[in-house]
């Protein structure tokens, strides 16, 4: 139910105004909007990313597996999903207890 709750409005948004997308694409307002709204975006992944890590890299087994997970990411170009079940999987096994 959270899941829907989280995923079915913007949905809803984004197929109600897709016929007007071509209709504001080109306004300069609409842009300076979508710009500053992906910069906010940005700026608070990025924010909870920091959170996030500071919190979940405690030991050296935590940032072996975050380093392991980013150079995968970077050089491989592993499907992220995949990354995640697999990162889970690792820290089960090391982390069962």
């Amino acid at each position: 139910m959270a899941a829907i709750a989280v995923f079915v409005p913007p949905y809803l948004i984004v197929i109600a105004g897709a016929p007007y997308y071509r209709r504001f694409a080109k306004n300069l307002q609409v842009k300076a909007f979508v710009q500053g709204v992906t910069a906010t975006a940005v700026g608070a992944i990025a924010g909870a990313a920091f959170i996030l890590g500071k919190r979940s890299l405690i030991d050296v087994t935590t940032i072996l597996i975050a380093v392991a997970t980013f150079a995968l990411l970077h050089f491989k170009k592993i499907p992220e999903p995949l990354l995640i079940l697999v990162a889970g999987v690792v820290g089960l096994l090391l982390f069962k207890g």
